[in-house]
């Protein structure tokens, strides 16, 4: 990876606004790449946070088509938000963790000088994560919407089921009574799948994994699918109030009869890892499984 990181020229921050310790994370990031003869970038919320005098662009997707690599500090929630926003953008990105649970972020931010230098030497690859897309209409209103982790359709405040009809290709797969369902890519299977029981799925694996939440059929378990599967969503419920969610994050409610298409995106993102690091690994880490030094 020498000559890639030989044209890592130019590189933006992106930062969580609302954690006050990514200011002095951003501002030590920004000496460490000038130090290392790159150019720094800022999406307007990172540069303001921090003080950054730099050049500034307003979103992600704009940073990313000016720099060659982007650093993302937080959480998933952060990355999950980036990913969505850079859709279908080569440039590689560089999760920095920052507070809880990760599965996205790969560098821990004590631990950026040492990556960074590993980085201006090469060292590190590239991996890419498929997004899953929702097309269709949510109450008269057409939607497109892409997602790194999963689509949730669910219920709303009211404690009653709601009722969805899953098809899976041309074939119905099965009515669910259920609080919801989720519909994950395998970068999702250790989100709320894995909550609702759900199965943990390698990320490289190429498969959608439905986890239906608390269903009234005790039978009802986690089914996994081809990632080139079209599942379709029928929303059968006529009194409970129904949302579809992406990544946790951007919402759209859905009326009786309203049809959800779930299907492979053709965008990808591509996660900058560094030696030693692994989907295993970090499993043994966060979930404290036998083998882990942590």
């Amino acid at each position: 990876m020498k000559k890639l990181a030989d044209n890592i020229k130019r590189v933006g921050l992106i930062a969580h606004p609302g954690k006050v310790a990514n200011r002095a994370l951003l501002q030590k990031a920004a000496q460490l790449i000038r130090r290392g003869g790159r150019e720094v970038l800022a999406e307007a919320a990172a540069a303001q946070l921090a003080g950054l005098r730099c050049p500034v662009c307003p979103d992600a997707a704009t940073l990313a088509r000016r720099t060659d690599l982007l650093l993302v500090f937080g959480g998933d929630g952060t990355m999950l938000r980036v990913a969505r926003e850079v859709a279908g953008q080569q440039t590689p990105i560089l999760g920095v963790k920052v507070g809880g649970l990760g599965f996205l972020t790969a560098v821990q931010s004590p631990h950026l000088p040492q990556a960074l230098r590993q980085i201006w030497a090469g060292e590190f690859f590239l991996e890419s994560r498929r997004l899953i897309e929702a097309r269709g209409r949510a109450r008269g209103v057409a939607i497109a919407q892409q997602s790194l982790n999963d689509f949730v359709i669910s219920r709303g405040a009211a404690s009653r089921l709601i009722e969805l009809e899953v098809s899976v290709g041309d074939e119905i797969l099965t009515n669910y009574r259920c609080d919801g369902l989720i519909i994950s890519s395998p970068t999702g299977s250790t989100a709320y799948s894995l909550a609702a029981g759900g199965a943990i799925v390698s990320p490289d694996a190429e498969v959608l994994t439905l986890t239906p939440i608390c269903p009234h059929t005790l039978s009802n378990r986690s089914v996994i699918v081809r990632l080139d599967s079209t599942v379709r969503v029928k929303v059968l419920s006529e009194t409970v109030e129904t949302t579809l969610t992406s990544d946790g994050q951007v919402s759209f409610p859905l009326g009786t009869g309203d049809v959800i298409t779930i299907s492979r995106s053709r965008y990808a993102l591509r996660l900058l890892r560094l030696p030693g690091s692994s989907f295993f690994q970090t499993l043994r880490q966060k979930l404290h499984w036998s083998g882990s030094n942590v």
